[in-house]
């Protein structure tokens, strides 16, 4: 199958109708979905236009307030159950846990930190500055058995980790 020039203007005009490359491929007869695609990037012809959605429009989420966190959400009580144990039979209520959303990341207070010869299995390795300058530093401070960095910094690192305790 060879691009005829009227085959060109057919894809032209249903790309710019927002048809996709499986249709135009279907429509056209002979070529395949990639060839269309390649046909079009030859072509320049990006920045199709969206074929518009049947009826219904989206609403927008209103603008959230950047200056304070979510209050915290209360789940609905559940329903109490009744649940048996052989002959005794135990009303169940459940207290409804409140979701607090994520503190936001501290931020450590870098008093003089140390240098690389002064760190040890007690101090936290998060690196502060520039390694390639004269004044950069370890943070320092101490840290749990078995960890690298201090509570703050390792929350930092890992921030899906949950801290131990």
């Amino acid at each position: 199958m060879s691009w005829t020039d009227e085959r060109i203007e057919v894809l032209r005009k249903m790309w710019a109708e927002g048809m996709s490359a499986s249709q135009i491929a279907n429509s056209l007869g002979g070529v395949t979905r990639n060839a269309v695609i390649g046909k079009i990037h030859r072509l320049g012809l990006s920045g199709r236009v969206k074929a518009p959605q049947a009826g219904r429009a989206r609403p927008r989420p209103a603008a959230a307030s950047a200056a304070a966190p979510p209050p915290p959400v209360a789940k609905p009580a559940p329903a109490p159950r009744v649940m048996a144990a052989g002959a005794l039979a135990v009303k169940v209520v459940e207290q409804p846990e409140m979701e607090v959303a994520p503190a936001p990341a501290a931020i450590v207070a870098f008093s003089e930190g140390i240098g690389l010869m002064d760190l040890s299995h007690s101090t936290c390795r998060w690196p502060v500055g520039d390694p390639s300058s004269a004044d950069f530093r370890f943070c320092g401070c101490k840290v749990g058995a078995g960890d690298i960095y201090c509570r703050p910094h390792a929350e930092q690192a890992f921030p899906a980790r949950k801290p131990s305790r």
